[in-house]
């Protein structure tokens, strides 16, 4: 079993030093790196395969030679000239020695740890390129002029397993050492058939077990795989729920890719899988059954399985009992060995937790209204801030400092520089003192309050008029419309005993500024479109004079902290 993985100057890799498990799950957003690592162990597999292929298990010379490896034998890792395996495409550096200057090739490294009969092992090879279709590969220098691969390595099995692109048509009898080929080719499409004929044949109880996963997952009845002699072919049929017959090339992609990991786990027991997405082609129920099918089969077969997935449902599943390794920022392992970091993936969600990672710092108001006034009132403005609120990682958490507090500190055990600002409402009770979190109420009522102004109200029945061609005279009816509703609502609040509208103590988007725009609209005849997720598009119309000073003060506080965030997604490795 591996037990380690050290990767330097691979891909977008600088250095990377991961720990593995019996089941890993390699977590993160696209492009973080989590298939580089699977290529980079398939290139460590190919590259003990070719040295022990040509030189043998142990080699005692002064001269490091290495042994060639053609682009096109890596076929898990498509690249169009092998120089793009390289950190910055960078495959040689100039040192000054002396009063010369010479070149030197920067190699690539791959140092895999593990586990085997004998005890602990550890295999480390480098690789220099030579030119954009070859590169050469050797052992790293363990001690003196030994260059050994210990025995335990040699023995591995290890199969890259891409998300499936669909099955051929027809397939060909082959052999198992065929089959492993165009496995370690990245030929999957080309296999399925001939491994479950495999398994039918030499394991019937194991082929069992995966027609009733099959059945359990998909209420699809696998038949027998049969060889056609005559052909020399290999089919397999299924019956749908309905009894229907038809080839396996007509299942999806999703049944596919899971008959395949099944049906390979139980032809190479005691392997390292390497999956690149196993939920690939499944919808979201059925990534947990999937997941749990394929770790329960490898245990059974004692393999060890290392996928890679963004799928929030794998990390929840994985997260009380596998290494789970997060790509964000430099890839590191979370459990919850001394810390809550795991416990707060699972309840907060882990795109919480690599936003956090990407921000630098987390915004929590009372709801989505909020964020689109201070939007309107900083590009109103043009305040700096504006630019701080266009994709800001915002939680809602209502009127709830608590909540507020609960989901930052969750997160700061994953990013312990986090940075964070909290704005609410005026709550009428005093907010909890946090160090870390700054905490801010507005001085009126709620934000609203900042837009809800006469002349601001006149203002926008003014606009809203001529932008529906009511222009002139039709256009002050529409404002005399306002005028009129905001004095028949004002008045009807003022019977009630009700605050002032206009003067900050009163809640105007739950009782004033809805029958405002009702009345407004029924003088006009028409249909009142207004709703509270609208009330943002009045800060256009509110007259500079009138913008309270807290609202530039709230700005310049959001600004202030945005600005000290520590945003880790610039340094992704």
């Amino acid at each position: 079993m591996l037990t380690r993985l050290v990767v330097r100057r691979f891909k977008t890799f600088e250095e990377v030093d991961i720990e593995l498990g019996q089941r890993v799950v390699l977590i993160g957003p696209n492009n973080s790196g989590k298939s580089s690592v699977l290529q980079a162990l398939s290139l460590w597999y190919l590259g003990v395969k070719r040295w022990v292929e040509k030189k043998g298990k142990e080699v005692r010379s002064k001269k490091r030679t290495g042994v060639a490896i053609n682009r096109r034998d890596m076929v898990n890792i498509p690249v169009s000239s092998v120089r793009m395996l390289w950190k910055d495409l960078k495959v040689q550096q100039a040192i000054p020695r002396g009063a010369k200057v010479v070149s030197e090739r920067i190699p690539v490294e791959i140092v895999a740890f593990g586990e085997g009969d004998s005890g602990a092992w550890e295999c480390g090879l480098e690789f220099e390129y030579a030119n954009p279709e070859q590169i050469y590969c050797r052992p790293l220098l363990t001690g003196g002029e030994a260059f050994i691969i210990p025995e335990s390595a040699t023995r591995l099995q290890v199969a890259y397993l891409p998300p499936m692109s669909g099955l051929i048509s027809q397939e060909v009898r082959l052999e198992p050492g065929a089959i492993n080929v165009r496995i370690g080719e990245g030929r999957t499409a080309e296999v399925l058939r001939n491994l479950c004929y495999q398994v039918s044949i030499e394991k019937p109880e194991r082929w069992k077990h995966i027609c009733e996963r099959m059945k359990e997952l998909f209420g699809v009845e696998l038949e027998e795989p049969q060889h056609i002699v005559e052909r020399g072919e290999i089919e397999l049929y299924y019956r749908t729920r309905n009894g229907t017959r038809l080839e396996i090339q007509a299942s999806g992609r999703g049944q596919q890719q899971t008959l395949l990991i099944l049906a390979y786990l139980s032809a190479h027991p005691q392997s390292v899988l390497l999956i690149d997405e196993p939920d690939a082609h499944l919808e979201i129920l059925r990534q947990r059954q999937i997941y749990n099918i394929i770790t329960e089969t490898a245990e059974q077969m004692g393999s060890q399985v290392i996928a890679a997935s963004h799928s929030e449902v794998i990390l929840n599943e994985a997260a009380d009992r596998d290494v789970v390794i997060a790509f964000v920022g430099r890839p590191h392992r979370i459990d919850d060995r001394g810390n809550q970091l795991l416990k707060a993936l699972k309840e907060i969600g882990f795109e919480d937790y690599y936003l956090a990672e990407q921000k630098g710092w987390v915004l929590y108001l009372e709801g989505s209204t909020d964020l689109a006034i201070l939007r309107a009132l900083a590009k109103r403005l043009e305040h700096r801030a504006a630019k701080h609120l266009e994709r800001p990682f915002v939680k809602y958490v209502g009127n709830q400092p608590r909540k507020a507090q609960e989901h930052f500190h969750g997160l700061r055990e994953a990013k312990p520089d986090l940075v964070g600002i909290a704005i609410f409402d005026r709550l009428g009770r005093e907010l909890p003192q946090d160090t870390y979190l700054q905490m801010f109420e507005w001085r009126r009522c709620e934000i609203e309050n900042y837009l809800c102004t006469r002349e601001t109200l006149l203002k926008y029945a003014r606009a809203l008029a001529e932008q529906t061609g009511n222009v002139g005279l039709l256009a002050e009816e529409w404002e005399q419309a306002m005028e009129d509703a905001l004095q028949e609502v004002r008045n009807a609040l003022q019977t009630l005993g009700k605050p002032d509208p206009f003067g900050g103590d009163l809640k105007v988007s739950e009782e004033f500024l809805p029958g405002v725009f009702r009345r407004f609209f029924e003088k006009l005849g028409r249909e009142d479109f207004m709703q509270k997720t609208d009330y943002h598009v009045l800060a256009d119309y509110v007259p500079e004079k009138e913008i309270a000073e807290d609202v530039r003060e709230m700005l310049e506080r959001i600004s202030q902290v945005a600005e000290r965030a520590r945003p880790e997604g610039k340094e992704e490795v």
